[in-house]
């Protein structure tokens, strides 16, 4: 199985959408944001031609990037999951992965320092929050074992957002 792990694109700032009262939950991506991140996913598409799905955080800056990246994927179906959250449990985003067939290609997007925190699970196989940053809009690849244990995963590339910018030039 392939993972294509996605942080979401460039958000309103934090203490900008606080100000509106709002749940944090709640904080969209920017015009800008969701620009480059469309320049992103058509990059992705390049560098990995086909997903089976894209799994997302439910948090709206979150499914706002997975919704674009599908639409560069011709439309692939969208699972939200609370595995994806700032407080999701990587065990819980690991259940579902074993739920998918082993040759599948999915996408999951979230959030820092969440999803660096799972990359860094998966690879090594330890819990340890801040070893791996991901940029707003990067992506890395990862290959996992059939069994999609923690520890086994084999990193194959990570891009920032400029280089996935350069790449759709």
């Amino acid at each position: 199985m392939e993972l294509l792990v996605i942080r979401h694109g460039v958000a309103e700032e934090r203490e900008d959408f606080a100000a509106t009262g709002k749940d944090d939950s709640l904080r969209p991506l920017t015009k800008e944001g969701r620009w480059k991140m469309e320049r992103n996913a058509r990059a992705l598409r390049h560098a990995l031609p086909s997903l089976n799905v894209i799994a997302t955080s439910p948090y709206t800056r979150a499914a706002q990037t997975a919704k674009i990246v599908a639409a560069a994927y011709d439309d692939v179906g969208v699972e939200r999951l609370d595995a994806l959250t700032p407080e999701g449990r990587p065990q819980a985003f690991l259940a579902w992965l074993r739920g998918r067939e082993s040759d599948d290609r999915v996408a999951a997007v979230g959030h820092e320092p969440h999803l660096g925190s799972l990359v860094y699970w998966l690879l090594t196989g330890e819990a340890v929050e801040g070893r791996i940053a991901m940029k707003k809009g990067g992506a890395c690849l990862l290959e996992l074992d059939p069994k999609s244990r923690a520890g086994k995963a084999t990193l194959i590339w990570s891009l920032t957002p400029s280089i996935l910018r350069r790449l759709d030039d």
